[in-house]
């Protein structure tokens, strides 16, 4: 195996553990003590713990730098300098990049980014890309909208990086973005799960297009949900394009820093070179470092200047793999990808409900429609679950069959009984971007 056609960076994907973590810790000192001496929020915020520069020596260490969240940078863009306010660690001038929050959590946050900032985001975006196998030869479609959201943004200057051909789809509706693949044998595509299955739709029943048969996709990258990482939605997908479909992480605020490989070994990279990942008891906020064990990610950007990304709480709920992939990357897995957000693992009737654990046995029964809903409420003092449901055409005769297998599933999945609505095909909401298929109306503003 030749390392420089497997591996982005040969070196730092499979350095010695021992080595990754010398870096990592390096790594941290060096953006703790650039976040204090130029960030007035993060000068505060150290300060009130008694902490400097000099105090951080060793990985025990870093447990007691405070963590941010996302509310705290929306408190912080109250202030000056307009509009990103006092965690701003470069003068006004020097940024050149703005990208904001989806706002699916509440009020957008505004992320600034150097051009240096930018450059290490389509560095991390080549990690991702090379691993999933894009190279030279590929012609990559994004069919997103070019918008505010950082959404794919990174990901096309990436397939510039590492010498993609790249056509951008975003001012075509989905029927013509389907038709200038097929004209221009596009072979890879970037999108969410869901836009990636709603393409299919569309392709088939608009346009009489079968994308496994009539078009060239070869690879897929999805992000924004954790559809690509949860088994019956990934076959979904493949099955209806006849192309691998690779799943990845990131966020505004954090970065790109998890991928899958092609191993698809059941788990996401994390990408440690660039990130520090740690996690902790959702209840207590002890350090997890055992595998398989849920918990909340705290994670740091290393090499992210303008406004740094140190100790943020995601929410995302994550477990450490057991094993070791057989890529030889020596980067950690995580098993199963991003288990679902502490904000929307919630409890209902005493059991704890992840939704991905419903997305899962949707998508695992084949005559239910790609798009559903679910809503939790109370009727009275009793919980209640409602799935809405669309059915594929002709499929109506196997109904009660349907939703008889459908409840078993559930409730061997979750524990838990629901209300089944089914809804006319076409009539539950179409997404392009991020789908907001769960709520929970017993929280407020949901």
């Amino acid at each position: 195996m030749d390392p420089a056609q497997t591996y982005w960076n040969p070196i730092l994907e499979t350095l010695p553990w021992e080595k990754l973590q010398a870096l990592q810790l390096k790594k941290f000192k060096r953006i703790f003590k650039w976040a204090y001496t130029h960030s007035r929020f993060h000068r505060r915020l150290y300060e009130a713990a008694g902490l400097t520069p000099t105090d951080i020596r060793s990985f025990d260490d870093i447990r007691y730098v405070p963590k941010v969240e996302k509310s705290m940078m929306r408190e912080i863009q109250l202030k000056e300098p307009f509009p990103y306010g006092d965690a701003l660690c470069v003068p006004l001038e020097e940024v050149t990049e703005f990208r904001q929050t989806s706002g699916t959590t509440g009020q957008p946050v505004y992320q600034p980014d150097t051009w240096q900032d930018w450059e290490w985001w389509s560095e991390a975006w080549s990690y991702i890309l090379y691993a999933q196998g894009y190279r030279r030869t590929d012609r990559v479609f994004i069919p997103f909208g070019y918008n505010i959201f950082v959404a794919f943004w990174a990901g096309h200057y990436a397939c510039e990086k590492i010498g993609c051909e790249v056509v951008p789809g975003g001012v075509l509706n989905t029927e013509a973005r389907i038709l200038k693949m097929r004209e221009l044998r596009t072979t890879a595509l970037m999108a969410t799960p869901t836009y990636v299955l709603g393409m299919a739709d569309t392709a088939k029943r608009k346009l009489g297009i079968e994308p496994a048969k009539e078009l060239s996709i070869r690879r897929i990258t999805c992000a924004g949900e954790p559809g690509a990482s949860i088994p019956t939605t990934k076959k979904r997908m493949e099955e209806a394009w006849g192309a691998k479909v690779y799943d990845h992480i990131g966020a505004t605020e954090i970065g790109a820093w998890g991928y899958e490989c092609m191993e698809q070994p059941g788990g996401l990279h994390v990408n440690e070179a660039l990130f520090l990942v740690e996690i902790e008891d959702i209840e207590t906020g002890n350090p997890i470092t055992e595998p398989e064990r849920p918990g909340k990610m705290v994670i740091t950007a290393f090499d992210r200047i303008a406004q740094p990304c140190i100790r943020f709480d995601s929410k995302d709920i994550i477990q450490w793999a057991k094993d070791p992939c057989p890529c030889g990357r020596t980067f950690r897995l995580i098993k199963g990808g991003v288990i679902g957000r502490a904000d929307d693992i919630t409890k209902v009737k005493g059991v704890l409900l992840a939704p991905t654990a419903i997305e899962e046995v949707v998508r695992g029964i084949p005559e239910i429609g790609n798009d559903y809903e679910v809503v939790v409420d109370k009727k009275g003092d009793i919980d209640e679950i409602t799935l809405k449901i669309e059915l594929l055409e002709g499929t109506s005769n196997r109904k009660e069959e349907v939703l008889a297998r459908l409840k078993d599933q559930l409730r061997l999945k979750t524990n838990l009984g629901y209300r089944i609505e089914i809804h006319p095909y076409g009539s539950l909401p179409r997404y392009e971007v991020k789908a907001r298929r769960f709520r929970d109306l017993r929280k407020k503003g949901s």
